[in-house]
């Protein structure tokens, strides 16, 4: 199993020491470092910007939300620091949610899996560039030939020659449908949330998706990158479980705040965990302005399940359970140069 540094999103400012965490992760032995966007920083720059200084490493977005741009969008950026890179990008994509498609971007959050479909095999046909790009929408129809169209539009093949017509394509996706088609048409999986307690439900959908007729990837050479904070205590007691009370307020928020009532994907998949009930009770609280009362509730073996937290013995069995469950990378988020380096001693 591989090894990803996550270097997520910005918060009001840009983070400090990133430069040192990339170089530490390229010296470790990382396999990729990966960015990410919500709406503030974008992923696609920061990775550019960091990654000029690396050689080896993969460089990853999870995820760009492909609301954001159109798909030959995403593919110029994609083929662009692919050639910068030497072939080393992974272009890691999902769809979001309705308050940020809507809210942030004005566009329509309709038929998710439909559009998502669409974008994939615009982006697959600009990097074949066998042929001018067409495609029959309707979210991405090309040429445009909707409302207000000159019809003067003209399918178009990219100036650039692409260096890989192959450029993998990884996906977030959640729910069963979601998770089916990325088998189907990725050729990898960002799931969230990912534990090895709710590994086992996700198998029957991968298996629908490696299954359908012209999938293009098999459970052999799919790659499944999960997320988590690996964290390196000295011991299992006390030390431990301040990192597990740290870790709550990040569960609460994105079980009882990241998204609307009606609408919270992350909401949908610890029910599914088996937390409905907390779950309800979790985000009535934050919804309230309750923060805190609702982080109270998160439990510590909900916490220990879905990261890695303990002393080095305990991280290396941990870690053999998440690759016996399928896993290919592991995205973590790590906080110093030091950190990284440790964590790739403990686990070489």
């Amino acid at each position: 199993m591989k090894l990803g540094l996550q270097l997520g999103y910005w918060g009001a400012q840009p983070p400090s020491g990133t430069a040192e965490l990339v170089a530490a992760a390229e010296q470790s032995g990382f396999d990729a470092i990966f960015t990410a966007e919500a709406w503030g920083s974008d992923a696609f720059t920061p990775l550019a910007w960091w990654g000029r200084e690396t050689e080896k490493v993969r460089l990853g977005t999870s995820i760009v939300q492909m609301s954001g741009r159109t798909p030959t969008s995403i593919a110029m950026h994609a083929l662009t620091l692919d050639h910068l890179s030497g072939g080393r990008v992974i272009l890691g994509m999902g769809v979001s949610g309705p308050q940020v498609v809507e809210g942030w971007y004005g566009q329509s959050y309709a038929k998710p899996l439909a559009r998502t479909r669409e974008v994939v095999e615009i982006i697959r046909k600009v990097l074949a560039r066998e042929a001018p790009v067409t495609a029959d929408g309707p979210a991405h129809p090309l040429p445009y030939d909707g409302p207000g169209a000159t019809g003067l539009g003209k399918p178009l093949k990219s100036i650039v020659h692409p260096l890989r017509a192959d450029l993998p394509i990884w996906l977030g996706a959640e729910g069963p449908k979601n998770v089916a088609q990325t088998a189907e048409i990725a050729d990898g999986w960002i799931p969230i949330f990912y534990t090895p307690k709710s590994a086992a439900m996700y198998q029957p959908w991968l298996d629908e998706g490696f299954a359908r007729p012209g999938a293009r990837r098999t459970r052999d050479d799919f790659e499944i990158a999960a997320t988590c904070n690996l964290t390196i205590t000295p011991d299992n007691g006390a030390s431990k479980q301040a990192v597990l009370d740290a870790m709550k307020p990040f569960v609460s928020l994105y079980m009882g705040g990241m998204g609307a009532k009606e609408a919270n994907f992350h909401k949908n998949v610890f029910e599914r965990m088996g937390y409905g009930d907390l779950a309800d009770q979790v985000q009535e609280l934050y919804l309230a302005g309750e923060k805190e009362k609702a982080t109270a509730l998160i439990p510590d073996e909900l916490v220990d399940d879905m990261h890695i937290i303990g002393d080095a013995g305990y991280v290396k069995e941990r870690v053999a359970q998440w690759e016996s469950t399928g896993v290919t990378t592991l995205l973590l988020s790590l906080r110093s140069a030091a950190e990284v380096r440790q964590v790739a001693e403990v686990l070489a």
